[in-house]
């Protein structure tokens, strides 16, 4: 039979036939017929007789050693070598198989026995070995937990805890939870991708939820909710002089209304027009609760069919506003003579009864400054409306802005009706109404950063000196605009910036009021930071869903062309809906703006996405 060496080789024993031995080590033949060398201190034993059958029979007395028994017999209280736990569990006249057989039991339960030298091992204390079994058993049932989600999702049906967790799976995963992992392994059994495999068991809501619970996980992890907020008393303001009486003009659907306007008569023949601004930041003290809730909202969110808001509806309602009552409000008064030129400005805090909130939809068609204009007014407020035009164009003028030739833009609006039937309005940018509104923000924006940057005073304004427009804490010009200073001030009830703003520009027109904060504030830079990257995420989500309900409308209508507008290379927008998509077979000398009719190949909901196809080129409107 010959002489046969028992040793481990990367935690495997193995047997081998002994060739020729030295004091380092042994020339052997392997089980698999090959010569190679093997270290002594890798050997255990030396036996003579059948190797395989050896083999065979220490493997199978391992197997039958009770490991527990093992652990006990051999204490806890010192080291000890594999001989003598050998003699301990089979006796003292242990077989070279019986030492074989203990020494691979003992290698094969390192939670029982820890390895200190060649053949030497201590035993675990008890309670760590008692964690460890522990620790075991919680495996062992959570596999079994997760076979049975399995079986369950393969067999079409949903679990309750997978059902509990589907938003977190869907959209923001720990791959280390026992769902998740029993919803991969499912998915990869049925080779489907891990949504399509939620989806079919019922766990994906209606895509327009789905999305919105992404986007909700991801920035309100808290929920849309703001919580109580109770409204301060902030004492009696003056009031603005009887005569004025404002009057906001909005969207049909607008509920935070920030701003409003007034125009009166001056014995001295010119106008005093009024831009008068909700004031929440008057009872918002630094640091409050309420104060932090705007820094890590930042601003409201809108989407088709609803909205977030910045602040609490108490909060919203007590300082919107609305038609019919006096609110807190920052007024910029400017004295305007017959050229539209402005003579003076002053502003102020105070209270300023609202007359009238004007819906756009109820009055655009009626409002036509360009045309023939007569004393009689088909809706309140017409007159004043007509002089605010005039004095919009030149301040556009002014601006060196002012160009009736552009090309048109357009703004979309989606209306969400019953059976998720989709209607989409479109309106011209730059029709009269917006005109009027936008320049009145554009006045009172930048006389008030302007105020900002004369008093050196800290702010978030809005800057382009070159290239694209930034946020900056300083004041620098905005050529895009054609002004030396902008900021914005005019929608404190819907983002952080304008809150900022107005609380610095109350501490220059309150003496009792300190600055919000000081230059170089780093806070001030924080939210800077941070409201940039927050606005962005927020106008994606909206850009988001206004793609998915364009889709929606493409099926609903059943539309098979389009008309598009190349922007650049192969990315076009959609005429007539708020959509930007790709098209295959543009043709490579077609220039940006050039316009051209698209055939749908095939709309994909879950992915927000439409396959175009290009069919030819279109003339340019308006016959330009």
């Amino acid at each position: 039979m010959g002489k046969h060496i028992f040793y481990e080789e990367s935690g495997q024993f193995k047997v081998a036939e002994v060739v020729q031995e030295n004091e380092a080590t042994f020339l052997v033949n392997t089980q698999h017929g090959k010569r190679a060398k093997i270290k002594s201190s890798h050997v255990f034993l030396v036996f003579e007789g059948d190797a395989e059958q050896f083999l065979q029979l220490a493997s199978a007395a391992a197997a039958g050693i009770d490991i527990g028994l093992l652990w006990e017999a051999v204490g806890v209280e010192a080291e000890f070598t594999a001989a003598e736990a050998a003699s301990e569990y089979f006796g003292s006249n242990s077989s070279q198989v019986e030492f074989a057989a203990v020494l691979m039991a003992l290698y094969a339960a390192p939670m029982y026995f820890y390895k200190k030298n060649k053949g030497v091992f201590k035993a675990a204390p008890a309670e760590t070995l008692q964690q460890a079994l522990a620790a075991i058993e919680r495996r062992k049932q959570q596999e079994e937990q997760i076979n049975g989600w399995i079986e369950e999702l393969l067999a079409g049906r949903l679990p309750a805890a997978i059902a509990a967790d589907a938003k977190m799976i869907l959209h923001a995963p720990d791959k280390q939870s026992l769902s998740y992992k029993a919803v991969i392994k499912a998915a990869e059994q049925k080779k489907i991708s891990l949504f399509a495999l939620m989806q079919s068991v019922g766990a994906v809501p209606a895509l327009p939820d789905y999305f919105l619970d992404g986007f909700l996980l991801a920035e309100f992890p808290n929920g849309m909710a703001c919580g109580d907020y109770p409204l301060p008393d902030i004492g009696n303001l003056p009031v603005a002089d009887e005569a004025v009486r404002a009057f906001s003009i909005d969207d049909a659907d607008t509920s935070e209304v920030d701003d409003a306007f007034s125009v009166r008569d001056l014995p001295n023949g010119n106008k005093l027009v009024g831009i008068h601004i909700a004031a929440p930041s008057l009872a918002i003290d630094a640091d409050s609760a309420l104060e932090k809730l705007i820094f890590e909202r930042l601003s409201t969110v809108y989407y088709p069919g609803g909205k977030i808001t910045m602040l609490p509806d108490n909060w919203v309602a007590a300082f919107s506003l609305d038609e019919g009552d006096s609110r807190p409000a920052i007024s910029l008064y400017a004295e305007v003579n017959s050229q539209f030129e402005v003579v003076h400005c002053k502003s102020c805090i105070e209270s300023v009864y609202v007359d009238r909130n004007l819906r756009i939809e109820h009055i655009e068609q009626a409002f036509q400054p360009q045309q023939m204009r007569t004393d009689d007014e088909i809706f309140p407020h017409q007159q004043e409306m007509n002089w605010l035009y005039d004095f919009a164009v030149a301040r556009m003028q002014a601006r060196g802005k002012y160009d009736p030739a552009r090309p048109s833009q357009y703004d979309y609006g989606i209306k969400l009706e019953a059976g998720n039937q989709v209607r989409i309005s479109v309106r011209e940018r730059g029709a009269p109404i917006d005109m009027l509104v936008s320049e009145l923000m554009i006045f009172a924006n930048s006389t008030w950063a302007q105020m900002l940057d004369a008093a050196d005073m800290a702010g978030l304004f809005r800057v382009q000196p070159t290239g694209r427009v930034r946020m900056s804490t300083h004041s620098e010009p905005h050529i895009g605009l054609g002004l030396k200073h902008y900021a914005w001030f005019t929608s404190p009830l819907r983002r952080a910036t304008d809150y900022i703003n107005q609380k610095q520009l109350i501490s220059l027109l309150d003496p009792h009021a300190s600055p919000r904060f000081e230059p170089q504030d780093a806070m001030l830079f924080a939210v800077l930071r941070d409201f940039e990257s927050t606005y962005a995420t927020y106008n994606d989500f909206q850009r988001h869903m206004e793609a998915y309900w364009s889709l929606i409308y493409i099926q609903q209508e059943r539309l098979q062309e389009l008309n598009a507008q190349l922007i650049r290379d192969d990315l076009v927008r959609i005429e007539g809906l708020p959509l930007v998509s790709r098209v295959s077979g543009i043709p490579v000398d077609a220039l940006p703006k050039s316009r051209m009719k698209v055939a749908i190949t095939g709309v994909d909901l879950v992915q927000v996405s439409v396959g175009l196809n290009y069919i030819n080129a279109l003339l340019p409107q308006n016959g330009a």
